[in-house]
């Protein structure tokens, strides 16, 4: 069975005249360029552990099959703003898995795109877990009401944003939850 211990997360902004070679280069900016990436679906292993980026990549090997949930989103369109954004929620119970979401946006700002990837996840472990809330509250006020249920331990989010590079080459943000095994 393959489950993952561990996680880290990593994101990166990267720029080009090829819109291939720039998502390459947000790739490198982001530190895991050198691996065969394989995009998963968004559950958050029960017991799996957030360690840093360095200890991460630090435990891989180049060339190796690594498992990720990915947001990606670029443009040469010059100067429109655009983020990509991995929320994380995880579970009070450790046997019980966590969610973590994907979200590309443009036109938000960093806090914006990566509180709407948090709240998504958080969102989702919420209906697993049978909390009750309203769907059309704030944000910050669900957030409130999911910790005082005790049955969501921590919510985050990392987010990478960029304006599109000003003389029209793509642009590419990217951000990632990369799990090791």
């Amino acid at each position: 069975m393959m489950v993952p211990r561990r996680v880290f997360f990593t994101g990166g902004v990267g720029v080009h005249k090829d819109r291939l070679a720039s998502f390459e280069a947000a790739l490198r900016s982001a530190g895991i360029e050198m691996f065969n990436i394989v995009n998963v679906s968004s559950i958050f292993p029960p017991n799996c552990i957030e360690i840093s980026r360095e200890e991460g990549l630090s435990m891989l090997k180049p060339g190796e099959i690594v498992y990720t949930v990915m947001a990606r989103n670029d443009t040469n369109e010059p100067n429109r703003l655009m983020s990509a954004a991995i929320g994380l929620a995880v579970p009070e119970e450790k046997n019980h898995y966590g969610y973590l979401s994907e979200h590309h946006s443009y036109g938000e700002t960093q806090l914006q795109a990566g509180e709407y990837a948090e709240d998504l996840a958080a969102t989702m472990l919420a209906t697993t877990l049978g909390i009750e809330f309203d769907p059309d509250t704030a944000w910050q006020e669900r957030e409130q009401i999911y910790k005082a249920s005790g049955k969501i331990i921590k919510t985050s989010h990392i987010c990478t944003s960029e304006k599109g590079d000003p003389d029209g080459r793509w642009t590419t943000v990217l951000a990632a939850a990369v799990f090791v095994m």
